[in-house]
């Protein structure tokens, strides 16, 4: 067994080092993982970067936690560390959660890992199409909420954003049983995606295409905000009769008044992340009603790390998968 390995570590805003270090060992509750693929997670990529923090009220400090802020990972369990139940050496494994305060991400060829932090996955599906269920997973949350209160099934269904998060949610939408589903996003490459991907209709942020009112011929029973942005949070709200969800990081105070009071309206935060809401992201994986696979547009070595950034900066690439061995 290799004592070293690689790591990427973020060292400044803007220089990111591809170095050698020990291989850690796993510790009690822990597995190490042997990286095969890991995906990027725009914003925090972007920010971490960018030398902007992702929530304002926590310091950001460098050089950044070594592999960190990769956290989107599939590879194979190589070691145990003791109290660790239900997995086994060579297990191919997928990472369904981001705990923070981790010691090591998942930039990196090997990784520990908490056991209760992975879930089996099968070998026929490719890296591309299970390495991002983190991301589905926390989609997912958002879904479980509206399922407990309004529902999506039978109902028209807004979805704004179609970065990765939104073209998952639109995803979902159709497996959960929307009647109708309309996508809103300024970029025509992400509409065009996003009807490929089960949107029946999809629309540019704009009054004139997507009039407000609430109650009219257009109007949606239900909407999830993917982007966290106010103007687009608003847009929705201003078209929705049911509830709103808000799946995107919210940086700002958005506009509820007595237009929006009447009526049984709501507007959700966000909810907790959990095994089980994975679990089900995973199973609509499995069999075949959500394609992540979609989302990577760019394959590349992790040695390329500061490259993909610069795609996602750019907006020409959603998702970038990074292979960890890769020369």
């Amino acid at each position: 067994m290799y004592p070293t390995m690689k790591l990427l570590q973020i060292e400044k805003p803007g220089r990111a080092v591809w170095r050698d270090v020990p291989r850690p060992d796993p510790r009690a509750g822990e597995v190490l993982l042997k990286i095969s693929s890991v995906t990027t997670c725009p914003h925090w990529d972007l920010h971490i970067m960018s030398g902007r923090p992702m929530f304002e009220d926590r310091p950001l400090r460098y050089p950044y936690v070594p592999g960190e802020p990769g956290h989107e990972a599939v590879g194979e369990i190589i070691e145990m560390g003791s109290d660790v139940e239900g997995l086994s050496i060579g297990m191919r494994v997928v990472t369904w959660r981001d705990p923070g305060g981790r010691r090591q991400g998942l930039y990196a060829q090997c990784a520990p890992v908490a056991a209760e932090d992975v879930l089996p996955v099968p070998e026929n599906l490719a890296d591309e199409a299970v390495a991002s269920l983190e991301l589905a997973m926390c989609v997912q949350v958002s879904f479980d909420q509206l399922n407990a209160r309004s529902g999506v099934r039978g109902k028209r269904v807004g979805i704004s954003g179609l970065g990765s998060a939104g073209l998952i949610a639109v995803q979902m939408a159709r497996a959960y049983g929307a009647a109708e589903i309309i996508a809103i996003d300024p970029l025509p490459e992400r509409r065009s995606l996003g009807l490929l991907l089960g949107a029946d209709l999809v629309l540019p942020p704009d009054a004139a295409a997507f009039p407000a009112g609430r109650g009219g011929n257009m109007a949606l029973d239900t909407g999830l905000d993917t982007t966290g942005s106010r103007q687009a949070i608003e847009f929705l709200i201003e078209r929705t009769n049911e509830t709103v969800a808000i799946f995107g990081v919210l940086r700002e105070y958005v506009g509820f008044g007595p237009d929006h009071w009447w009526g049984g309206f709501a507007l959700l935060g966000y909810g907790e992340h959990n095994r089980g809401a994975a679990e089900r992201a995973l199973a609509l994986v499995c069999q075949g009603s959500l394609r992540l696979d979609p989302l990577v547009t760019h394959i590349l070595p992790l040695t390329r790390y500061a490259e993909g950034v610069d795609l996602l900066r750019r907006k020409e690439a959603i998702k970038v998968l990074f292979q960890a061995w890769a020369p």
